[in-house]
C-alpha cells in the first residue's frame, strides 16, 4: 500500500503486457536449445581471458622479482611481520612472555 492505494499487477487487472503477448512456446524452447549448444564456446572464451591474465600478472610479478645467487653463510635480512609484540625483534613472543 503506497499513499492509500494498492499496487495492483496486470494479471490481477486482465490487461496482456507485451511480454506475455509476444511469448511463443516453440520459439522459447529453440532459444534455450541454442543457448546450451553455445554455452561450451562461452565457457571456453572466458578460460582463455582468465589464462591471458594470469599470464599478464605473472609476467608483471615476474619482471619486480631480481634474481640473487646465495650461498650457505651469506648473512640475509629477514622481515618482522605484524605478528611481533616489538617490531624491532627479531622472534615472535606471546603476550604472556614465552613461546609455544
Amino acid at each position: 500500500m503506497t499513499y492509500g492505494s494498492e499496487a495492483v499487477v496486470p494479471v490481477e487487472i486482465g490487461l496482456t503486457t507485451f511480454r506475455t503477448s509476444t511469448y511463443d512456446d516453440h520459439q522459447n524452447e529453440e532459444q534455450l536449445r541454442l543457448n546450451l549448444d553455445l554455452i561450451d564456446e562461452v565457457r571456453g572464451t572466458a578460460e582463455a581471458r582468465m589464462k591471458r591474465y594470469q599470464e599478464k600478472m605473472a609476467r608483471h610479478y615476474n619482471s619486480k622479482v631480481k634474481p640473487r645467487q646465495l650461498s650457505v653463510g651469506d648473512l640475509v635480512l629477514r622481515k618482522v611481520t605484524l605478528a611481533t609484540r616489538n617490531p624491532s625483534e627479531g622472534e615472535a613472543r606471546s603476550k604472556l612472555g614465552r613461546t609455544l
